[in-house]
């Protein structure tokens, strides 16, 4: 019998459910991800910390099904997008991505590169897609760079470009992956920027990084995972002045 509820949306305040999410690799032999549950309320800037290998960047990219998980359940807008009957495509037009490495198309120019996807994608005429475009630029001040080339740009550049990029198709949530762990150290702060102006924009992101001022400061959660596993997840002031797990004091200790 047919179940004609199946892929209805189910009414929630939270725009992200996980539920017991896991990703296994070698037949179960790697437990990258090993029972992950939790929520992210809309408005919501949750920064993900943890030690390298700890599950945090295969969580991330899990949220959009870059990677598919092993089991459990993703709830994004109400709709379980792990179900093989969801049109993952459409919900991804929903969630911005920041890679490590820009990932932009080095033949097009950086207007180009930025409405392409909103052209194709949302079927944008374009004139609207530039015009979103050059504002979005002037806002991180890279207007000027509009008929450029990736090559042309520097790193810190490349990324508030891969930024914008994302910002072009409107997004509900914004995924960043270690958005600034390939630029040199001079470079860091420029992308910082704009993304403390997305946190007072009450723009929903979800960050991975190693820079620990940055959670300390925007993040209204952390979550601190280890061995596929939240161990702790607290508002910034409680988990890093008053850490309750043994592997958390660790940590901290050695980065902060």
């Amino acid at each position: 019998m047919k179940d004609n509820n199946a892929m209805q949306p189910v009414l929630s305040e939270n725009l992200i459910e996980v539920k017991d999410l896991q990703k296994y690799f070698k037949g179960g032999e790697i437990k990258a991800l090993d029972g992950i549950n939790t929520e992210i309320k809309k408005g919501e800037v949750v920064v993900v910390i943890g030690p390298s290998g700890s599950g945090k960047s295969t969580f991330l990219r899990c949220l959009n099904l870059l990677e598919v998980p092993t089991g459990g359940q993703i709830f994004f807008e109400g709709v379980d997008i792990t179900d093989a009957k969801t049109n993952i495509n459409l919900h991804r037009q929903k969630m911005g991505m920041v890679f490590q490495l820009f990932n932009l198309f080095p033949h097009m120019t950086i207007l180009r590169n930025l409405t392409i996807g909103p052209m194709k994608l949302q079927k944008k005429s374009k004139e609207e897609a530039e015009k979103t475009a050059m504002e979005l630029l002037a806002r991180v001040g890279l207007a000027d760079r509009a008929n450029a080339y990736p090559s042309q740009l520097s790193g810190g550049q490349k990324q508030r470009i891969a930024i914008v990029r994302a910002l072009c198709m409107k997004p509900d949530v914004m995924l960043f992956d270690e958005p600034t762990s390939a630029l040199d150290p001079e470079m860091v702060g420029e992308v910082l920027e704009v993304m403390r102006d997305l946190a007072k924009e009450n723009m929903t992101m979800i960050i991975v990084t190693h820079e620990m001022n940055f959670a300390r400061e925007v993040a209204s959660r952390v979550i601190f995972m280890d061995n596929g596993m939240i161990i702790e997840e607290n508002t910034p002031d409680e988990l890093f002045t008053n850490p309750q797990s043994e592997r958390l004091k660790n940590f901290l200790s050695k980065v902060l």
